[in-house]
């Protein structure tokens, strides 16, 4: 697979012939766009976690004619934005939900915050997750009863991922949460089985650097990119993180 950071938690991947784009509300180097443009691709389908502008944005209907489905979370579907896409070509999914066609296969599990976070299996047996704003978000300045409240949520909903196993896993660790940054994603690898991890939603943050602790609370070897810069990418090789040369 090749993965291209867009922005945020925005991310292109092609994966043989098929394009899957997640969360794209900005896309400064335009990688969307050039991509589609190519097309040199049989499938392209367009994911939005949930509505918020960090997440969702209405430019993504540029590629109405050659998307074959927008997978939309349900709270969207309660916007003006939404009003914009072709309706035929939209399938909204509520929490827990799942739908496929020939060419993946996609289920939904619930955010810690609003919309979806999705499971995305291709046809080359490709295991996808992308958690959206599934995280332990955990502020430093907030009331305990609301970090408490937090951390129940979390929990519950990862127990309903427990033995989930995924090749690739795209999770927040967000720079704003602080000491606290990597208390979603460690309790996220102690129960999913994941094979590498890229970390996202760290807009006007360096490069996240696996803290001590994280390392012996993850004992076993695990590829990790932090993407910083828009256009940046990686080839997913034997479970690997290959940074193109020349």
């Amino acid at each position: 697979m090749e993965i291209i950071y867009l922005l945020n938690s925005g991310f292109m991947i092609r994966d043989e012939q098929t394009l899957l784009v997640f969360d794209d509300y900005e896309d400064p180097e335009k990688v969307v766009d050039r991509a589609v443009k190519k097309g040199n691709f049989e499938h392209l389908y367009i994911f939005a976690s949930h509505a918020h502008f960090d997440h969702f944005d209405t430019h993504i209907r540029a590629y109405s004619d050659q998307v074959t489905r927008y997978i939309f979370s349900t709270d969207i579907k309660r916007t003006k934005r939404a009003k914009i896409f072709p309706a035929e070509n939209i399938v909204y999914m509520r929490k827990y939900s799942d739908w496929r066609d020939e060419n993946i296969k996609i289920y939904t599990y619930d955010s810690t915050d609003v919309g979806v976070s999705f499971l995305v299996e291709t046809n080359s047996g490709a295991r996808i997750f992308h958690a959206g704003d599934f995280n332990w978000w955990h502020w430093e300045g907030d009331t305990e009863e609301n970090k408490n409240l937090a951390k129940r949520i979390f929990l519950k909903q990862l127990k309903r991922m427990k033995g989930l196993e995924v090749d690739v896993a795209f999770f927040p660790v967000d720079g704003r949460l602080g000491d606290s940054q990597e208390l979603g994603v460690t309790e996220f690898l102690k129960n999913v089985e994941t094979k590498s991890l890229v970390a996202m939603h760290r807009v006007g943050y360096p490069a996240w650097i696996p803290s001590y602790k994280f390392k012996l609370e993850i004992v076993e070897p695990l590829p990790i990119w932090s993407p910083v810069e828009p256009g940046a990418k990686r080839f997913f090789v034997d479970n690997k993180f290959l940074e193109q040369k020349g």
